[in-house]
């Protein structure tokens, strides 16, 4: 059994269709063909049903797909490793992040790293809290950004790297939006615009909501923050929104306004595997990114 000819399988088996997987491959569907058949012939098995032009996986297709896309991965992390053994300085960060930290926290630091390593490359994964923190268990990415830091997750060890402050956004019309600052309590008649349930930065405002003595009646939710401040600007509601959210992107006709009882915060930070040691790149960047925010915050 060859490399190629699993590549080829893989490609294969996720298009169901010859001449695709030849053209993404840049190979004659000729060629493909062919490997196809030895590997069947090999193994002594259909991996595939033939219809007309379309192909679909037989159950052992399936299973022996599954088997290959793991083995794949062993081998191109293993080849990442060697890479990064040789020289630290060009390899590969793979880095995941949610949509909280895309817009300022992720590009600042990165901008900042690449000045002193500039060969270094990245792969960026977006995605949802939990998705990142089930990502970084599986191995698909070593590192994540997130805020709230998960401190309670056993297979992930957690980093605070600073604390940041919710503010209130509210729509210029808004009878406080000349306030200095707001108590929680003058928002709790209001409408509040949110990220749906299962979002971590919805639990992080309910909660503190609810240690001041009330449930937010929510108007609208919204998965993107840029959505959420879209209705706030269109009058609609009233939300709670990390600073860092906020630096550069204030949407229109609204104002951010801190919170000062309670002190609405939320810890922002990473989390790297517990039970696999980081790649000479990803280590040298994980060790930036503490060095980083220290400087620039104190945080300790």
């Amino acid at each position: 059994m060859e490399l190629r000819q699993i590549q080829y399988f893989i490609e294969v088996a996720k298009r169901e269709h010859m001449t695709d997987a030849a053209d993404a491959l840049h190979v004659a569907q000729s060629a493909v063909s062919r490997q196809i058949v030895n590997l069947e012939a090999e193994l002594g098995v259909n991996l595939f049903i033939r219809e007309g032009r379309n192909i679909r996986l037989t159950p052992i297709g399936r299973m022996f797909l599954e088997k290959m896309e793991q083995a794949m991965d062993v081998i191109e992390q293993a080849r990442r490793e060697i890479n990064q053994y040789l020289d630290p300085e060009k390899g590969v960060v793979r880095i995941g992040f949610p949509s909280s930290l895309a817009a300022h926290i992720l590009p600042t630091v990165i901008s900042a790293f690449r000045k002193k390593h500039p060969d270094v490359t990245f792969q960026l994964y977006q995605e949802s809290y939990r998705n990142l923190i089930d990502t970084v268990i599986k191995g698909d990415i070593d590192i994540a950004l997130l805020g709230p830091v998960p401190m309670q997750e056993r297979r992930v060890k957690s980093e605070i790297l600073f604390m940041e402050n919710l503010y209130a956004l509210l729509s210029s019309n808004h009878p406080l939006a000349t306030k200095k600052s707001l108590r929680l309590d003058d928002l709790r008649g209001d409408p509040f615009i949110l990220s749906p349930k299962g979002y971590i930065l919805r639990d992080v405002v309910w909660d503190a909501c609810r240690q001041h003595g009330f449930e937010p009646v929510v108007s609208f939710e919204g998965k993107d923050i840029d959505a959420i401040k879209g209705l706030v600007s269109a009058g609609l509601g009233v939300t709670l929104l990390p600073e860092i959210t906020l630096v550069d992107s204030l949407p229109r006709a609204t104002v951010k306004i801190p919170i000062h009882e309670p002190n609405v915060t939320r810890t922002v930070g990473m989390i790297v595997p517990k039970d696999r040691e980081l790649l000479p790149t990803e280590r040298l960047f994980y060790e930036f990114l503490i060095t980083f925010f220290r400087q620039l915050t104190g945080y300790q």
